[in-house]
């Protein structure tokens, strides 16, 4: 058994934090106690790819506006929203309002989004098989566990004629929402990050972009079926900054969504992602 990472440490340490908050109450803060208590200083907790990256080309149009960036990688979606909530860092940039939404509902966090930055179409990969045609009856497709990510899962299988939801099952929808599986496809829910471990063991994989990434693959040319990137359901997943309720519109808080809504973040996006990832022009 290894020994535990000083990020994973520093979790254990924060979740303790929080829930002594949850119970004994924190004081709400200013601005300057959120994230150390410098406010030229930004600490944002982020996914690895393609997050952190793009954090590092904001970092130096940061530089310009007088603020440094702090990036800390964290694997999971759950640290990154503890930290902040806890007020250790000023904000995270790895999640979209609907996970978001959902982790607030089921920790009792307070966690806003405070800018829209980009969106990763969901993919289809090859396991075993290559291509939707080859599918047969028992075949096993690998998908997230997490309740938003399952549903984004689950209605692109649908898109692809894999499999039938019930009406207004949506973006809440699970594998009991199912009401036809002419395949008898199984499916193995896995946390995010672990899905493309697997994609030797099982038929097909459903990436979240990131994971996508990270696994070394390009939506473009190694999926069998993605997202458009006009779907509703690409629209509705837009990447977020999350900070804590109450800190959207601190002054370094909104020159770090300044920086990321950038020209020079839309053409290193563009340039460097080759479809995986996409600038949203939003607000």
């Amino acid at each position: 058994m290894r020994s535990l990472s000083k990020k994973r440490v520093l979790g254990i340490v924060l979740s303790a934090a929080l829930l002594s908050c949850m119970l004994f109450g924190c004081a709400s803060g200013s601005s300057s106690v959120v994230g150390g208590g410098n406010d030229k200083v930004i600490k944002i907790a982020a996914s690895p790819v393609p997050h952190a990256e793009i954090l590092a080309e904001a970092a130096k149009i940061l530089d310009g506006y007088g603020y440094k960036l702090e990036v800390t990688e964290f694997e999971d979606y759950v640290q990154p929203n503890l930290v902040v909530e806890s007020g250790e860092f000023d904000a995270n940039y790895m999640e979209h309002v609907p996970y978001l939404n959902s982790f607030n509902e089921e920790q009792g966090t307070h966690l806003v989004d405070a800018g829209d930055i980009h969106y990763e179409p969901f993919g289809i990969y090859p396991g075993t098989k290559k291509t939707l045609n080859e599918i047969a009856t028992g075949d096993t497709i690998a998908i997230p566990n997490d309740t938003t990510n399952e549903a984004r899962a689950l209605l692109l299988l649908q898109d692809n004629g894999l499999l039938k939801l019930k009406d207004g099952a949506g973006l809440t929808a699970t594998v009991n929402d199912i009401t036809e599986n002419p395949n008898d496809i199984k499916f193995v829910e896995l946390e995010a990050a672990q899905v493309a471990r697997v994609v030797n063991e099982v038929s097909y994989v459903v990436l979240n972009g990131n994971y996508a990434l990270e696994a070394g693959y390009s939506v473009g040319h190694d999926s069998i079926a993605y997202e458009a990137t006009d779907s509703v359901a690409a629209q509705t997943y837009v990447n977020i900054i999350a900070v804590r309720e109450g800190h959207e519109n601190d002054e370094k808080i909104k020159a770090l969504v300044k920086a990321l809504k950038s020209e020079d973040i839309k053409k290193f996006i563009e340039e460097k992602y080759d479809g995986a990832v996409v600038f949203y022009e939003g607000k």
